[in-house]
């Protein structure tokens, strides 16, 4: 028996940061970057590691001491062999994981600009191709199942397995993307109805229910289903429902290296202090403490905290947090 199963994607990421000459910035549009066409652009520095909302959550709650298994579909070919031992050097089962001689492996190009949010250029490879009759259902033995966001024929698996938790009385954690937002309420109502955690940002929030104050949305998505939701909203911090609750946690200002990785962090470990003192404050604490660690590093695995770092994290400062 699992304590959770983590579905989701898995990618091999590459990290680029081009020479600051190379880029060209809109001058209306400041938020834009662009590179020459047919030009041939110079990096600065260049990292491979590996990434997919799925087992970046599996990583992290095995750090955090949890038992795990990771759930996905990828290739045989030699990236998908590093991202199975990444996972296996970890303490992750990947029995579950299906893989495919035609399967491909996702792939994520992501383009740092110091002191903007990085751009990210992704290919999902067989990330969308996982089908009910992949799964060994034999193996799907948790108390909770973690959802990463899932598009396509993976969308379809993941309403069946949400089916599969009333029969085996298995709690779904379940993470929102903004391609999975934008699908609207009514083609997430099958799983909503069963989540127990939902989490999601301030963009998502907007795309389901509608640009509103926090109390608004909360309630919005509460008549759905979930019974305790966050919404991050980056540098702004984390609000959270519950039981009729509000909270909100206030970062403190960190040096942000680069962001991928973080939301992941920030709801595995959510979930996880949920899941070891079953109280809102500690685990909204614990969760944005993890998620601080991960921004001050390139790679969304790299600084994951174990359950005594972020345990110690919290206790040397304050975090606020208002109910």
């Amino acid at each position: 028996m699992h304590d959770v199963i983590c579905v989701g994607s898995s990618t091999i990421d590459l990290y680029v940061k081009p020479e600051s000459s190379q880029i060209l910035y809109d001058k209306s549009k400041k938020e834009h970057i662009s590179f020459p066409v047919g030009g041939k652009i110079l990096v600065d520095e260049m990292e491979f590691s590996t990434g997919g909302g799925g087992t970046n959550a599996a990583v992290s709650l095995t750090r955090l001491g949890f038992k795990v298994a990771y759930l996905g579909k990828m290739g045989l070919d030699d990236y998908s062999e590093t991202i199975l031992q990444n996972l296996n050097r970890e303490g992750v089962d990947t029995s579950l994981v299906s893989q495919k001689k035609n399967a491909k492996v996702g792939f994520s190009v992501v383009i740092d600009d110091k002191g903007r949010d990085r751009t990210i250029l992704s290919f999902r490879g067989s990330n969308g191709d996982l089908q009910w009759a992949d799964i060994n259902k034999s193996k799907l033995k948790a108390k909770w199942f973690y959802f990463s966001s899932m598009m396509n024929e993976s969308f379809k698996t993941l309403v069946r397995l949400s089916e599969y938790t009333e029969k085996k009385n298995i709690q779904i954690a379940f993470v929102l993307s903004p391609f999975l937002a934008e699908k609207g309420m009514k083609s997430l109502k099958s799983i909503f109805k069963r989540v127990s955690v939902l989490v999601l940002n301030k963009e998502e929030a907007g795309l389901l229910v509608g640009e509103k104050d926090y109390v608004s949305q909360f309630h919005d998505l509460a008549k759905a289903g979930p019974t305790i939701i966050a919404i991050t909203d980056g540098e702004k911090g984390a609000h959270v429902y519950c039981d009729g609750c509000f909270y909100y946690g206030k970062p403190r200002r960190v040096k942000i290296v680069e962001t991928t990785g973080a939301g992941d962090a920030f709801a595995s470990t959510f979930l996880a202090g949920l899941m070891k003192k079953n109280d809102v404050t500690f685990a909204l604490k614990l969760a944005m403490v993890n998620a601080e660690s991960v921004i001050g590093h390139h790679g969304a695995k790299e600084k994951l905290l174990t359950f005594k770092e972020a345990s110690r994290k919290i206790s040397q400062r304050s975090l606020k947090i208002i109910r």
